[in-house]
């Protein structure tokens, strides 16, 4: 169980928590691996959700190796479509807004912590005006791995100057719940309602539906 008197500051993953990218995701990679003869719904795409977007092309390439592309023309090419998605069609997921004005009102520090590219992140925050509430903005690009290792929740924390004992990491996706306990942060995982469901997700401290969910939880928890 979370003790949340505890907590100094709140890291938010992006993709399937703060923006409803998730089916864009799945919109763009199979049209963008079906350029390749892959058919991603097919082989189970939803195995590399929450990875970094060159880590998904390794693992997929590795699978089904393909000759008409390269692998960095394939990212490129999702990079590229997924920019235009988020910025012409972007929404914010339930309860995102009030969440951020929550814990911005118990003076705790605010993180973002994604698997996503610079690039999509920057259009992220532009299409929905959510730059001003984070303290620390982390992309996995530049990291030698991304989730579900460890390394840019332990760096997030690092930033804010905070214990990861004291971190509570909201997550969408096991991936995403690994890296935050592998972290040995506190984990909320909050699915985005676009996959099927996990089972494996009750590896999070706690499960809910929302992020209002979260709100009241906390809430009812007096702290």
């Amino acid at each position: 169980m979370i003790d949340f008197s505890k907590i100094q500051a709140v890291i938010f993953d992006m993709d399937g928590v703060l923006i409803n990218s998730e089916p864009m995701w799945k919109k763009v990679e199979t049209a963008v691996f079906a350029s390749v003869g892959i058919d991603f719904e097919a082989v189970g795409g939803e195995k590399t959700v929450g990875l970094r977007i060159d880590e998904v092309i390794d693992y997929w390439f590795g699978l089904y190796p393909w000759k008409n592309k390269t692998k960095q023309e394939v990212v490129d090419e999702i990079l590229v479509q997924m920019e235009h998605e988020i910025l012409n069609r972007g929404e914010e997921m339930t309860g995102v807004t009030e969440a951020l004005q929550f814990f911005k009102s118990k003076s705790l520090k605010i993180g973002l912590a994604s698997s996503s590219f610079e690039r999509l992140i920057h259009a992220t925050l532009t299409r929905l005006g959510l730059s001003s509430y984070f303290d620390v903005v982390l992309s996995a690009e530049h990291l030698d791995y991304g989730k579900p290792h460890p390394s840019i929740y332990l760096e997030a924390a690092n930033q804010l100057e905070v214990d990861p004992l004291n971190c509570l990491v909201i997550e969408d996706s096991l991936n995403g719940v690994i890296a935050g306990k592998a972290a040995k942060m506190n984990v909320v995982a909050i699915p985005d309602g676009t996959h099927s469901p996990n089972p494996k997700l009750v590896l999070a401290d706690l499960q809910l539906d929302s992020l209002l969910e979260l709100i009241r939880f906390i809430d009812e928890s007096n702290c």
